[in-house]
């Protein structure tokens, strides 16, 4: 029996909504109201915001101190191209752990063994660095075996589990804090990293990713792609299995399962995982501000421009800050109705 909801309690509700919204959206508001403001008028305290003269000055100083149309190009390709990457490998991935889970680990090791497998794996890795001095800048070959060596036995403990436990490694990649993985991804981005070095029959000494879409873009790819199976994950696990089923007895294989049976049922799911891993990408600002500089660089550095030793232009960085965060924000507005349709897709039953 459905409870009833009095009248009282819906205006509540309704009061606290409102509140938490108009906190949430508050910064937003002040961020608008400083754009259109003098600097003088944007540090004043307290703020005038109702009695100042407005101002759209701040906007064409932007404008002509920064390429505004190249920075969002930048933005867009790095976001859009990075999450229909994602899409392309999430999909078969999400498919496969929610119609062929795998119920039970393929190796019943304990997990002691596991840890003295791989401890011992990392100790040879860093003897056999240790005994050539730690001098891996001459030796590309011995520095990807000894990345063999070091990763091989975590690999194979991923590959060993079950789907649960498989999906709780992916999503556990996203909790370590950016700045602990900066310093590896750096050199690896870099000329003098492990990677681009002088192999013999091809030579990448002086190639690097820095600046560049070749390595933002399929960073951004990755960094996403564990929310993006963990989204598309719990779209399919609400389409019945029968219905696969019925479409391979009628002979569908598995591209024609993937895109004429599943794509098409899951689609509002997939439409809100599009939209919210661009919003991710989109908002991106701790990577692309150490591995860009200018030919790739998006909005996040587009703003960092406008916060200098010399000061904080409030009402100059609030404008860029409102030119950048304006495009996502008409998108989301007018995709509200999807993103809220795939969010809840699958919910009542």
């Amino acid at each position: 029996m459905a409870r009833k909801t009095t009248t009282a309690q819906m205006t509540m509700a309704t009061i606290f909504a409102w509140a938490v919204g108009l906190i949430m959206f508050f910064p937003i508001l002040w961020t608008a109201l400083a754009a259109f403001k003098t600097e003088s008028d944007a540090y004043s305290l307290p703020e005038n915001w109702w009695s100042t003269p407005w101002t759209t000055e701040n906007f064409g100083i932007v404008q002509e101190r920064s390429n505004y149309l190249r920075y969002i190009l930048n933005t867009t390709i790095i976001a859009v191209v990075s999450t229909l990457l994602g899409l392309v490998l999430a999909i078969p991935a999400a498919w496969s752990m929610a119609f062929q889970p795998e119920d039970r680990a393929s190796v019943s090791w304990p997990g002691y063994v596991w840890l003295v497998i791989i401890l011992g794996a990392m100790a040879a890795a860093a003897a056999i660095a240790y005994s050539v001095g730690w001098a891996m800048s001459a030796r590309p070959l011995l520095g990807l075996l000894l990345i063999v060596i070091f990763s091989l036995p975590i690999a194979a403990w991923v590959w060993t589990r079950r789907t649960g436990d498989k999906l709780l490694w992916m999503l556990s990649t996203k909790m370590m804090p950016p700045a602990g993985a900066l310093i590896p991804i750096y050199l690896i981005f870099n000329r003098n990293g492990l990677v681009f070095k002088d192999w013999g029959w091809i030579d990448l000494s002086e190639w690097n990713l820095i600046d560049t879409f070749a390595g933002m873009i399929p960073l951004m790819m990755l960094l996403n792609l564990p929310i993006v199976i963990w989204m598309l994950y719990t779209y399919f696990k609400e389409i019945p299995f029968g219905i696969l089923e019925a479409a391979r007895m009628d002979g569908a294989g598995l591209w024609q399962e993937l895109s004429s049976v599943l794509a098409p049922m899951a689609l509002p799911g997939i439409a809100s995982t599009l939209l919210l891993n661009v919003i991710l990408s989109w908002n991106e600002a701790f990577w692309t501000l150490n591995l860009t500089n200018k030919y790739a660089a998006p909005l996040s550095f587009f703003i960092s421009e406008y916060s200098s030793p010399e000061g904080q232009f409030w009402a100059k960085l609030s404008a860029a800050s409102l030119m950048a965060i304006a495009p996502i924000m008409v998108l989301g507005w007018f995709s509200q109705r999807q993103l809220v349709r795939g969010l809840t897709f699958g919910a009542v039953k």
